[in-house]
């Protein structure tokens, strides 16, 4: 199944049908991606989405890093419960929303690895940026 798994329809079609998946995402809140593929995503290094810190951050930006990613527990979990209740009526057993995106095979990352802040990927992670860019006049 290819599919953008931000609605986890595709991931709960995927395993329903027992076939493997294919993610074409540009990111995905709350790292999700990352715990999902099991990467390494240590929070004092990895800047946290929407707070436009670089790579290299001062100790304030990493104290509010490491705040913002405990609050991400918080934020995130009711954002997929419901796609979770979905997906226990369908498969008839409980997942949650970490564990379908797991069983993806293929992530296509929509970004440039040479734009965006360096983080530790997977094997299974792909960058396929600059298929949405406009030809420079």
């Amino acid at each position: 199944v290819f599919t953008d798994p931000i609605l986890m329809c595709g991931p709960i079609i995927a395993e329903y049908l027992s076939v493997p998946s294919v993610y074409f995402l540009r990111g995905f809140p709350c790292s999700m991606d990352s715990e999902a593929t099991q990467c390494p995503n240590p929070p004092s290094y990895v800047p946290r989405l929407f707070l436009n810190n670089s790579d290299s951050m001062t100790f304030a930006q990493r104290v509010k890093n490491v705040l913002v990613h405990m609050l991400e527990f918080v934020y995130c979990k009711p954002m997929f419960a419901q796609l979770e209740e979905l997906a226990y009526e369908i498969l008839q057993k409980k997942v949650t929303a970490t564990d379908l995106l797991s069983r993806g095979s293929v992530w296509l990352m929509r970004y440039d690895f040479v734009f965006e802040f360096p983080k530790p990927v997977m094997p299974n992670m792909v960058f396929i940026g600059g298929i949405n860019c406009g030809q420079k006049k």
